[in-house]
């Protein structure tokens, strides 16, 4: 069981590792459009310490949280955002294409395309008669597509261990939430597939896990699929350099004010299992430790120009 003290310590690292990969952008050590979920740290902490090793887990375009949760190591994954020759894939994916096989681990840039892989982990675990649960986080863009309704479909037809987080942002790159749905919410769709719907707080870590354990937990006992429905809001852009012209600045401004990182060391301290200074020397440990790490990362060598074109062609090294 991890306790809220422990998942604040998630997040703190979340939010730092997110910070430290920002710094790559204007350097162009960082190529492409890096996408960051800054301010959307509890859901990612909410999921921490439920999965297993043999649980799959298939992230988006936005998946550094998510792969910090499934226990990813943060080193190699630094060194893979970075484009070095020490990261998962040897430099070659790049932050959207984080993969760790060993943890059941995927990410892709293609919205929505998580579902049908994690469909296929599900129906994996079925025919091997495992209890294994097979996990997609998506984004509120990804449940229009065919995809989600199609493995969503298949998943409840089928009654397979499958558990979707929906982190609804509110906004599909420029597109608010609400002028792209037929529905108020996506939680309310999920009897249609013939499985769970939960709508939760995705500020509140102690929510995001709660509804998370029990999804996974019911999936393992071959209660079918759980749709969870996470109400989040990002802080920054689409990506790293997008306008951000589509959002008001005091929208913005307000929806900041609910920082889950500050608003989990406000109850902590409230609730008195720790102290403001406490809160604090954490906060300054994760900084220093991941500035070190940050530092590391950067003398590593980027992998060798002559192979650019292996793992390209079939029969490539």
């Amino acid at each position: 069981m991890v306790s809220l003290w422990e998942r604040f310590g998630y997040m703190v690292w979340m939010r730092e590792f997110e910070l430290a990969c920002l710094e790559g952008v204007p350097t162009k050590e960082i190529h492409g459009e890096l996408h960051t979920a800054v301010g959307q740290e509890a859901i990612g902490a909410g999921l921490a310490g439920i999965l297993r090793a043999d649980d799959a887990l298939a992230s988006t375009h936005r998946n550094h949280l998510h792969a910090i949760a499934k226990g990813v190591d943060l080193r190699a994954m630094l060194a893979e955002i970075f484009e070095k020759e020490t990261g998962l894939c040897g430099g070659f994916g790049g932050h959207m294409h984080l993969f760790d096989p060993s943890l059941k681990f995927s990410a892709t840039g293609i919205v929505g395309a998580g579902l049908p892989v994690v469909l296929g982990h599900a129906w994996a675990a079925r025919l091997r008669g495992s209890d294994a649960v097979a996990v997609a986080v998506v984004g509120d863009g990804a449940v229009n597509t065919g995809a989600f309704h199609e493995a969503m479909n298949m998943a409840g037809a089928h009654q397979l261990p499958l558990v979707v987080v929906v982190e609804n942002n509110e906004w599909a790159i420029s597109v608010p939430f609400d002028q792209a749905s037929a529905t108020e919410t996506v939680a309310e769709r999920a009897p249609a597939w013939s499985a769970q719907g939960v709508r939760v707080d995705g500020t509140d870590v102690e929510a995001v896990a709660d509804a998370f354990g029990q999804a996974v937990g019911r999936a393992r006992q071959g209660g079918g699929p759980t749709l969870i429905e996470a109400m989040c809001y990002r802080f920054r852009g689409h990506f790293e350099g997008d306008a951000d012209t589509y959002r008001s600045e005091e929208e913005k401004e307000l929806r900041r004010g609910a920082d889950p990182v500050e608003l989990t060391a406000h109850r902590l301290v409230e609730s008195g299992v720790v102290t403001g200074a406490q809160v604090d020397a954490v906060r300054k440990s994760v900084r220093s430790a991941m500035a070190d790490l940050l530092a590391s990362v950067r003398a590593d060598s980027a992998p060798d120009p002559a192979l650019a074109m292996h793992h390209v062609f079939v029969g490539e090294a």
